[in-house]
């Protein structure tokens, strides 16, 4: 997605609404990355920490944000749990940082971070 995004008059670059959403994840309590898919699907180990690589934020006719994010969890963490964390999160980020409501956050955990032994 390389068009930018319009807020209201103000162009902005996905990029830039992915980093926030990424840094956003990241801040949550048992995130253990915001994931990057390998291939056949694999998760890759620390994928794209702090990057925009498995968050697409796009904008819907009613001006709301619609994010879909790709994260891998830390083992032990209760899943919906870290998940209601990451849409509250996630929803607040953007609409501090731009204005806009957050139609929807759909996180997807992607993979479980197992502690080294």
């Amino acid at each position: 997605m390389s068009e930018e995004i319009r807020l209201e008059g103000l162009g902005v670059a996905p990029g830039v609404l992915e980093t926030i959403t990424a840094l956003a994840t990241n801040n949550v309590e048992g995130v253990a990355s915001v994931a990057g898919q390998g291939l056949a699907g694999l998760v890759q180990k620390g994928g794209s920490r702090g990057g925009s690589r498995g968050v697409c934020v796009s904008i819907g006719d009613d001006g709301s944000l619609h994010v879909e994010l790709h994260v891998t969890v830390a083992y032990g963490t209760p899943l919906r749990a870290v998940a209601t964390e990451v849409q509250r999160a996630v929803a607040d980020a953007l609409l501090s940082q731009t204005g806009q409501t957050v139609s929807a956050v759909d996180v997807f955990i992607d993979g479980i971070d197992f502690p080294e032994r």
